[in-house]
């Protein structure tokens, strides 16, 4: 991977020459930014070929390219240089801001890098949350956002054990009760098999009613039996 170029990272970075911070002033403040080992500095700046020419800052009004203004002057701790584009006398587009604090130079973040910190700190806090969370339930959470996990690699069983103190788990008890007195649970009442008794009670009587249609059955066939055979009676005259 190639290297990467500590001017196009600044941000991160100072500048400051100690022998100039007794003399800044509104008229000293842009030779002092443009010091040869200020890292700010751009050396094929307008400011810079006036410098070499031995001109007045006004001649920049009438060149065209990148140059250095002073913006704001708080004498003799707060200055601020603006590095901005001139492509003509009335239309400039700014490119960066420089504060110039007792002595000390600070390149001014753009909107870019004002939202990268802002997410990398709101990310580190939720990491924090989770990793107290996890010492707390003593729940071994993934690593990353792949999913990956001590419980896949090490097949390592969650400790599920609370750790909380006891007053701690009572005040939460309490309040999961209380919840439940608010929000009663509604319990949806569906239509289930017939029970076991039901089941045992429908039997017996089907049994019954076979008992009593082979009794009838068996009635009938005596019967039947009878009628053709004659009474004993004609049974014994016939004979």
């Amino acid at each position: 991977m190639a290297a990467v170029d500590i001017r196009d990272n600044l941000l991160g970075i100072s500048w400051v020459d100690s022998s100039w911070i007794p003399i800044l002033n509104s008229g000293s403040v842009l030779g002092y930014f443009s010091q040869r080992s200020n890292p700010f500095y751009d050396r094929t700046c307008s400011n810079e070929m006036v410098k070499m020419q031995r001109l007045i800052l006004e001649h920049l009004n009438q060149m065209v390219g990148v140059e250095y203004i002073l913006l704001h002057a708080q004498e003799p701790i707060l200055f601020v240089i603006r590095k901005q584009q001139q492509q003509s006398p009335a239309q400039v587009i700014p490119l960066a801001d420089y504060s110039i604090i007792t002595g000390v130079i600070y390149p001014a973040p753009d909107l870019g890098s004002v939202i990268n910190s802002r997410v990398l700190t709101a990310v580190h806090g939720i990491q924090s949350a989770l990793m107290k969370l996890r010492h707390t339930a003593g729940i071994i959470l993934p690593k990353d956002i792949g999913g990956t996990s001590e419980i896949m690699k090490n097949k390592i069983k969650p400790n599920l054990k609370p750790r909380g103190k006891k007053n701690q788990r009572q005040y939460a008890d309490a309040l999961l009760v209380d919840l439940r007195q608010k929000f009663p649970p509604k319990f949806v009442q569906q239509k289930t098999e017939k029970s076991l008794s039901q089941w045992i009670r429908q039997g017996k009587r089907q049994n019954l009613y076979q008992k009593l249609k082979s009794e009838e059955e068996t009635t009938k066939n005596v019967q039947q039996t009878v009628s053709t055979k004659g009474p004993p009676e004609k049974w014994m005259r016939l004979q």
